[in-house]
């Protein structure tokens, strides 16, 4: 059968109404067939049975107010959720019945969903301490606190709330700011430690992840790196 490309053109962006759980959307057969493996791409593709409602709409008995989310992602191929969307595990088995295969794995994905208006801010803090091989008990050399982020309010809170720790802070970059401590008062870099982490944490962020590093560089001497890693969601600034 021959199909005039030109009727094609238009079948494919006519648009079609649907009735999804008594709520009416209206798109086109081309959002609607974005995914051809999907369940909505084998319907608008003739190859699954269609329900039509007393108005002709093509009818679908699932979460009609979900579905808000299932057609924008069919339209961008982004998940966009509010911040406060606590129906997480609802829209799992939408996507899971509609067979969205990759809504499925956005949804699956451990990676926070963050709305279009929002980005994360980050926060490294990193502890390096130089051990002495050979001493017994083990002598601690050098130790340096770093604190790396792109907000600047953070480090120039940092700066003026821990003035009595001035004197072990070294010059400040652009988007660091680092405390050393020598052999004779390493331990205040603990003290120190525990304060940071407690005024980042009162900022708004949260602990990511936390990792150890151990190197061995010189033949007198171990470096023990510990890093945390914190978030937190700030709105974009509008234009």
């Amino acid at each position: 059968m021959h199909v005039d490309n030109g009727h094609w053109g238009y079948m494919m962006t006519e648009p079609v109404t649907l009735n999804v759980g008594g709520h009416l959307y209206t798109t086109s057969r081309s959002t609607l067939q974005r995914y051809p493996d999907s369940m909505l791409g084998a319907m608008f593709r003739g190859d699954f049975p269609s329900a039509r409602d007393a108005h002709g709409n093509y009818f679908i008995d699932r979460d009609g107010p979900l579905f808000r989310y299932i057609l924008n992602f069919l339209r961008t191929s982004e998940l966009t959720l509010p911040l406060d969307f606590k129906e997480t595990d609802l829209l799992r088995k939408e996507a899971d019945f509609y067979q969205i295969e990759p809504l499925i794995q956005c949804l699956n994905d451990p990676k926070p969903l963050h709305p279009l208006d929002t980005f994360e801010q980050v926060v490294e803090l990193s502890s390096t301490r130089k051990l002495s091989k050979y001493s017994n008990p083990v002598a601690v050399i050098i130790t340096q606190l770093t604190i790396t982020t792109k907000v600047h309010s953070l480090l120039e809170g940092i700066a003026n709330s821990f003035t009595k720790w001035n004197k072990h802070m070294m010059d400040t970059r652009d988007c660091q700011v680092s405390f050393t401590f020598g052999p004779c008062d390493y331990h205040q870099e603990v003290s120190l430690r525990v304060h940071l982490i407690d005024y980042i944490t009162r900022q708004g962020f949260a602990i990511r992840n936390t990792r150890v590093h151990h190197m061995s560089e010189r033949a007198n001497e171990n470096t023990v790196e510990h890093h945390w890693t914190f978030c937190r969601l700030a709105r974009k600034a509008e234009d």
